[in-house]
């Protein structure tokens, strides 16, 4: 986590302003992430909580440029800045530019939700290390693969001398996330992009991958983005979040004000379904009716309304709200904001 003293302000290294990205399906436009802002700070842990649908990955692989055939529309602002007076225009690239290149793998790395098919099958997980270490620094095949092992045993593989010339699948499911993490850490980026590296892994595996997320980032001191639908990763790993629905951004702040001071609906409720320790075991969980709308026919107003136990007719479903700011850095984006707990006696 970031260990800046408080009296000093936080520099900036990425900067999504009303990032919009839209695909053509054949049933229509798909609008994926519709006007998403958010900053990540040098040094510091971002994360990004929604349901699934919700524009998550979506609005960080546009921070990577990696879009599929069907893309309509990229938009908005997104900047990236290495080092201090350096400054990126990402959004300005297209996805086979030479600088995106240049930052893919090298200042920005990313671990990807399955490593199972990110990873090559057809090579070994030392091959692909190093050759992203060749393409992107001055450096011997030898010196490649010792930083290579190097990686591996950062990363706690056991024996990274011999797994370094496995292949994918000869991994179990917690090492070839391990290997995804090594890859993504291969040129010491200033950010790592993480989404969602522990759905698939059962629990006490997802402990020590985020035991080692957390050492590593205190170790290199770079910046994580830590994708997740899961509120008890983000109070474990994380310095700030965003609460991301249907493809917006609807509260963002400091970790302990989102958990301890939650001022949207969406917050809350996500945050009332998670299992506390010493909670009475008759009281249910609360759940969140209904699903995630169709994103052909999101609805008008509020996109959170026809969900909300706080929802007002002739309000909630009319106008569509702006964020609301409130002390630290913490805004939601609700026409309630600031009177839940009034609303909830």
């Amino acid at each position: 986590m970031n260990n800046k003293p408080a009296n000093m302000p936080p520099e900036r290294l990425l900067d999504l302003k009303d990032v919009n990205v839209h695909f053509e399906l054949r049933e229509g436009i798909v609008k994926a992430v519709n006007g998403v802002s958010y900053h990540v700070n040098r040094g510091e842990v971002l994360g990004i909580v929604g349901e699934s649908g919700s524009g998550k990955s979506v609005a960080v692989r546009a921070i990577m440029r990696l879009f599929p055939k069907n893309l309509h529309e990229s938009t908005g602002q997104i900047r990236f800045q290495p080092t201090p007076g350096e400054e990126v225009d990402i959004s300005s690239l297209t996805g086979n530019s030479r600088q995106i290149r240049q930052l893919r793998g090298n200042r920005i790395g990313m671990i990807f939700q399955e490593p199972m098919t990110a990873l090559s099958p057809v090579h070994s997980v030392g091959t692909q290390i190093t050759r992203t270490i060749l393409l992107h620094r001055q450096c011997s095949k030898k010196e490649a693969r010792e930083r290579a092992i190097e990686l591996l045993g950062k990363v706690q593989l056991p024996r990274p001398e011999l797994l370094v010339d496995n292949y994918p699948h000869q991994l179990s499911g917690g090492m070839r996330q391990r290997a995804m993490i090594a890859l993504a850490l291969s040129c010491d980026p200033d950010l790592l992009i993480a989404d969602e590296p522990t759905t698939a892994l059962d629990v006490t595996t997802e402990a020590q991958i985020l035991d080692l997320l957390r050492g590593l980032q205190d170790e290199l001191g770079m910046s994580i983005i830590f994708i997740t639908h899961n509120f008890g990763v983000v109070a474990d790993i994380a310095d700030r979040v965003s609460v991301m629905y249907l493809g917006r951004v609807l509260e963002s702040g400091p970790v302990d004000d989102i958990f301890y001071n939650p001022q949207h609906p969406y917050t809350r409720a996500l945050l009332q379904s998670v299992p506390r320790l010493g909670q009475a075991p008759v009281k249910r969980l609360k759940t969140i009716p209904g699903m995630v709308p169709d994103p052909f026919s999101v609805p008008k107003g509020c996109p959170f309304h026809p969900r909300c136990e706080f929802a007002v007719k002739g309000l909630c479903d009319v106008k569509d709200p702006e964020m609301v700011s409130f002390s630290n850095e913490h805004e939601a984006r609700c026409l309630r904001a600031g009177k839940l707990e009034e609303a909830a006696q």
